[in-house]
């Protein structure tokens, strides 16, 4: 077994390996860019090294270097992870020229299953089942639309060398193609480096049902357990579970022994992962082979009660696998959800930000976190947005998911965008808790997992529980100003001067307290309690829209322990208790109820709310870089029309002209670095405008 392991990733993984390489007592050896000076894993880890800029070219990808510090530090393998260079056959061959074990397959195999129509030429000699399709090496515009116009719709373009949804687009009719080609082009050669793509049939509504399979030097080869993967967006897995529901015993098997073939007919070593598209009537096709650790391992040891990281160090050192195929024993039910920066109210745009408050579930046998940030840490526009993957686990799948259910109910983070309450939309909704999905589930339920279009009864339920947020807001301020003025009162020269007091009172009057919140949809919330006292307790009369609320409460450490009692025409009078964990920053502060997350702003003076401002819609959502204009300078456009494409995250994004009007400036060129928030173009509307 080695004794120093160089991890050549950040993030969650770099620390998921880290903890199980220092459990077997071997030191590990961290990288970091100048985004990750102070990241956790660089905490973690026996020591560190530098690698340079923030931009994964300038750090991560920086294959030679990262050779040349594994030989100065003494390491004897390294450990890629998943991305960046886990799938690079260069980087792995290099790694075997100077002597250390590159933890995952050869270089060959690497190859071999790098391009994705290369991959499937290998797959069909091997008589795995392959979907119809084009894989060919003839790549000019004029030869694929040709092909994509023989095949038929609907088909997948893919980018061959690419992975995680980027370079891929879904095409309806033939207008669609050669664009959605050129598109497909551009992100795969900015997230690959290589613009090579291949065509398929697309199937309407099939499962993303994967194995996974692990083989040593031996010539040994198993398959341990399957997954189901098909709640995703943008083709990027959301939510994954372990084992995948509803499939026979003799269809797992005929998939289990698909995924053997298809490594064994590359002499594959080490964990990979065969995935496969399950058909309505049964039938399975392969997709692609990973030859790496996959984000979603955790399902897989949970359920197999295997460390698959363990494997790979004692795979990787020369030893057999620990199993035999009749050894491996799946018992219970695991679900992940993956915990992303993003806004599901905005298209899913990343966030970047820092993470202000961070509490999360806590971890047991049924519940566990993979996370590689920690409270206060910055999640950077230069990596994947993942704060954690949060996986459950118990004997079986409703139980599981209620634990997950749970789970996420309890995970609370302010400071940017997140998806926690989709998550729970997700895990919440009957055709999930049914197992009644296929790959376009988000798509399909996307109004109501984003709180659009949902019921009357759910809207109505919505509804009241902001207004209670919105209430339960206000208590907390009034309790937010009076433990301010005690702690004040209690340092100053007269802790017991009446111009400390923040009582509300007036003179023959009720006590009565203003309140102004500026909420996450920019409308300002005028708010008025009245005080009164009963028993030493203080009790706040407060009305919102035809609803009466009168509300108690105190803060205790970061939880506001309230009382709402409720009277309104359509509800009766009832008191209930809740616990509302919060989190306060400045002005800014969140209330956590249930799965969903409520901010506000404090409004200490006079807010003047302004009108849509036409010109928002043409800043830059995000940081990232301008990839090419869609029109020129002088052109009419339309409300609506793309006018240019940015990219961040490997992601593109079109911005659209917010009017009709001309193209009267572009403020960068294609290539060029953009912050969020800065203007990138000027449409001057039309005289009817």
């Amino acid at each position: 077994m080695f004794t120093k392991l160089l991890i050549a990733n950040r993030g969650e993984i770099a620390c998921r390996i880290i903890k199980t390489a220092q459990a077997m007592g071997v030191r590990t050896v961290a990288l970091y860019s100048d985004a990750d000076i102070d990241a956790r894993h660089v905490a973690m880890a026996d020591e560190s090294f530098y690698l340079g800029g923030s931009a994964p070219a300038d750090s991560y990808l920086k294959g030679d270097l990262i050779i040349e510090i594994a030989k100065k530090s003494g390491a004897q393998a390294v450990h890629p992870g998943y991305g960046f260079l886990s799938e690079n056959a260069e980087f792995a061959f290099k790694c075997e020229q100077s002597g250390i074990a590159f933890v995952g397959p050869s270089a060959a195999a690497i190859d071999s299953m790098g391009s994705k129509s290369a991959a499937k030429e290998i797959m069909g000699a091997a008589n795995v089942p392959l979907v119809p399709g084009y894989h060919g090496d003839v790549q000019d515009d004029d030869v694929l639309v040709s092909e994509a116009n023989a095949m038929g719709f609907p088909l997948l373009i893919k980018a061959a060398y690419g992975g995680g949804g980027k370079g891929m687009r879904i095409v309806e009719s033939s207008a669609e193609v050669l664009e959605a080609i050129q598109s497909a082009r551009r992100e795969a050669i900015s997230s690959f480096g290589n613009d090579k793509l291949l065509m398929e049939r697309y199937l309407r509504q099939p499962r993303h049902v994967e194995v996974q399979v692990f083989a040593d030097s031996f010539g040994n080869c198993i398959y341990l357990s399957d997954r189901d993967c098909s709640i995703q967006r943008r083709h990027q897995k959301v939510v994954e579970e372990a084992p995948a529901p509803g499939l026979s015993d003799a269809l797992r098997i005929s998939m289990g022994e698909a995924a053997v073939a298809a490594a064994k007919a590359i002499n594959y070593e080490g964990a990979g992962t065969v995935e496969f598209l399950l058909d309505t009537d049964g039938s399975f096709y392969f997709m692609e082979m990973n030859t790496r650790l996959q984000v979603e391992h955790p399902v897989t040891e949970l359920v197999t009660g295997q460390d698959l990281v363990k494997w790979q160090l004692m795979v990787a050192s020369g030893c057999k696998l620990p199993l035999a195929q009749d050894e491996v024993r799946i018992h219970g039910h695991a679900f992940e959800v993956r915990i992303y920066a993003e806004d599901p109210q905005n298209d899913f745009l990343p966030a970047s930000g820092k993470l202000n408050f961070l509490r999360e579930p806590e971890q047991s046998q049924y519940v566990r976190i993979d996370s590689g940030v920690r409270e206060n840490d910055v999640i950077s526009n230069f990596y994947d947005p993942m704060i954690s993957k949060l996986i459950t686990w118990d004997e079986s799948r409703p139980r599981a998911l209620q634990r997950l259910v749970h789970a996420l109910a309890s995970y609370q983070i302010s400071g940017l965008k997140h998806n926690i309450e989709f998550l729970a939309n997700i895990a919440e909704h009957k055709a999930f808790a049914n197992a009644d999905f296929s790959t376009d589930f988000i798509e399909r339920y996307c109004e109501a997992l984003i709180d659009h279009g949902l019921s009357p009864d759910v809207a109505k339920s919505q509804s009241n529980e902001r207004q209670t947020a919105l209430a339960l807001a206000a208590l907390y301020q009034l309790c937010a100003r009076k433990a301010d003025a005690k702690r004040c009162a209690i340092n100053s020269d007269d802790p017991y001067s009446p111009w400390g007091a923040v009582s509300g009172f007036r003179l023959n009057s009720a006590s009565v307290h203003q309140v102004a919140l500026l909420d996450d949809d920019q409308h300002v919330n005028h708010l008025e309690l009245t005080e009164t006292q009963m028993a030493s307790q203080s009790f706040y009369r407060l009305a919102i829209n035809d609803t009466q609320l009168t509300l108690s409460g105190e803060l205790i450490g970061e939880t506001l322990h309230a009382e709402i009692a409720v009277n309104s025409q359509s509800m009766k009078s009832r008191a209930h208790k809740i616990k509302v964990p919060v989190s306060h920053v400045g002005d800014d502060f969140t209330l956590f109820i249930n799965s969903s997350s409520y901010h506000y702003q404090a409004i200490q003076s006079e807010v003047i709310e302004e009108q849509d401002n036409l010109e928002d819609k043409l800043k830059a959502p995000m940081n990232g870089t301008i990839v090419t204009h869609l029109v020129a300078v002088g052109d009419e456009v339309t409300a609506g029309q793309g006018i240019m494409v940015m990219e961040a995250m490997k992601m593109e994004y079109t911005i659209e002209s917010p009017n009709d009007g001309v193209v009267s400036a572009f403020f960068f060129k294609a290539g060029e670095l953009v912050s969020d928030g800065m203007l990138l173009a000027e449409v001057t509307a039309s005289e009817e405008e």
